[in-house]
């Protein structure tokens, strides 16, 4: 499929099969990484413009929801990806909107204490915007927006997005592109 195929495909809603695991940058006591595991809400709309809601749990299935966040912004198409055919590389950037609303109190008051400069007191249930804003848990600087150099792969209805990589870095650099794929979205139907 062309990049203009790809795209009229891919319009609309697409979510995760099941939780899904991610390694982190954090490390358990004995220096082993520390898995997160989350579900991923994936909208695509006309005019290259997303919205991406994401609840990160406590455990592998999904039961003990800790925080939500929401990314709205942009896709910038970079060419193909050698990992499939068809696969191409975007740039996704949170030029819109980047919230997190804490779902439980043990999550509010680690952002109390990791956060809480720049911000209101997190509260259980109550979003804020870390829009352009230092946020310390996410590695973000004052005026930082955050993008992620990923790629997009779409087969048999499912759409692919890059698996993490082992050591927990994320995709903020070109030469940090994801080179496998992650467990796919399906269209929510």
């Amino acid at each position: 499929m062309t990049v203009e195929q790809i795209k009229q495909s891919i319009l609309g809603k697409w979510v995760s099969l099941a939780p899904e695991i991610r390694p982190s940058i954090a490390k358990n006591a004995d220096g082993t990484m520390k898995p997160f595991y989350l579900i991923r809400d994936f909208t695509y709309f006309p005019g290259d413009k997303f919205q991406l809601d994401v609840i990160n749990s406590a455990e592998a299935y999904g039961k003990v929801p800790l925080v939500k966040i929401v990314i709205k912004g942009s896709i910038v198409w970079q060419g193909e990806h050698p990992i499939a055919q068809g696969a191409q590389k975007v740039k996704f950037t949170a030029d819109d909107v980047y919230e997190i609303t804490p779902l439980i109190q043990g999550f509010a008051d680690a952002m109390n204490q990791l956060a809480g400069n720049g911000f209101d007191k997190w509260e259980v249930n109550r979003t804020q915007s870390i829009l352009g804003k230092a946020f310390a848990p996410f590695g973000l600087s004052e005026g930082q927006i955050f993008a992620e150099y990923d790629l997009i792969y779409l087969i048999d209805d499912m759409l692919f997005w890059g698996a993490r990589n082992v050591d927990g870095r994320g995709f903020d650099k070109e030469e940090n592109r994801p080179t496998n794929l992650q467990i796919p979205l399906v269209r929510k139907k």
